[in-house]
This record gives structure tokens, sequence and C-alpha cells, in this order.
């Protein structure tokens, strides 16, 4: 596939290469000069949509703001640094 640099220095990315890379409009394309040819590496834009609830169909246990939930968060927190320091170990 050759493509002919425009006038502005341009070149085009052909519709398949970007269709295969899932590359659309707003990504970031990164050069660098590599010996005598460029690599290109395509950056995703952020994305603009609210995660809020998204893992709300995952989530058995509902915990009410105030001192239930910092309750609730040391309890995993301790739980989780026993599974990875070793049950025999109290974790301050």
């Amino acid at each position: 596939m050759a493509h002919v640099v425009g006038p502005k220095g341009q070149v085009v990315i052909a519709k398949e290469i970007r269709d295969r890379l899932g590359v659309g409009p707003g990504w970031v394309a990164l050069q660098r000069l590599a010996g005598d040819h460029v690599e290109v590496y395509f950056i995703p834009p952020e994305h603009r949509k609210s995660l809020k609830g998204s893992l709300a169909g995952h989530v058995k246990v509902r915990v009410a703001p105030g001192q239930e939930w910092d309750r609730a968060r040391d309890t995993a927190w301790e739980k989780a640094a026993k599974t990875k320091i070793g049950a025999g170990e109290r974790v301050s």
C-alpha cells in the first residue's frame, strides 16, 4: 500500500490498518524515528462515559456511607493483607 505524502507532509493511514487497530477520530499518533523508518503508535482518547454503577450487577453487599463503610473497608483490607502476607501475621 503506497500513499503519496501531501503538500503539508501529511500521510494517510490506510483504512484497513485503522480498522484492524481500532483507530478512530481523537486518537493520538505517537511517532518515533527508528533507524531509517518511522514507527507510529496509537493512543486511544480517554473515555467520556461515566462508570458509575457499571459493577452494580456484580456487587452482592451494600454498605451505607459513614462508620459502617469504614468498618467494612478496614475488614476488607485486613482480609486482603492476611491473604497476601499469611494468615499467621497481624497487619496494623
